[in-house]
């Protein structure tokens, strides 16, 4: 399967609708695909994403994937890491980046006001 971004000038995006919870998330944490799709089985394609927290919501254990991961902490604050692991925790703050290879372990999350991640997933 070959997967592509179509070409898409600047154009109003609606925030009202269009998320959804992705697999393996909590409630609380939604996303809204704005281009491309990922195949991760075939491990292909890229997407880029918006993906929220509301407030007080949380991941419980850290992901690995095997994509390469770019993400821009567009508002709000994002806690990274879990007190019971010993990994301790750090807070961010909005305008702050990570960009993360594949196999990389990365957080849990959590969001205390809430947040607005922009993300953009891809392969090789």
């Amino acid at each position: 399967m070959t997967v592509s971004k179509e070409h898409r000038e600047f154009h109003q995006l609606d925030l009202t609708t269009g998320w959804r919870t992705p697999a393996g998330y909590p409630k609380g944490i939604q996303e809204k695909i704005l281009s491309g799709a990922l195949d991760e089985k075939a491990q292909t394609g890229n997407r880029t994403r918006l993906l929220r927290f509301e407030p007080g919501a949380h991941t419980a254990v850290p992901f690995v994937h095997d994509y390469w991961e770019e993400v821009f902490l567009v508002s709000g604050d994002l806690i990274v890491g879990d007190e019971t692991s010993g990994l301790g925790l750090k807070s961010f703050g909005p305008h702050t980046y990570a960009c993360r290879p594949p196999g990389v372990s990365h957080g849990p999350f959590r969001s205390t006001h809430g947040c607005l991640l922009f993300e953009i997933h891809f392969y090789d």
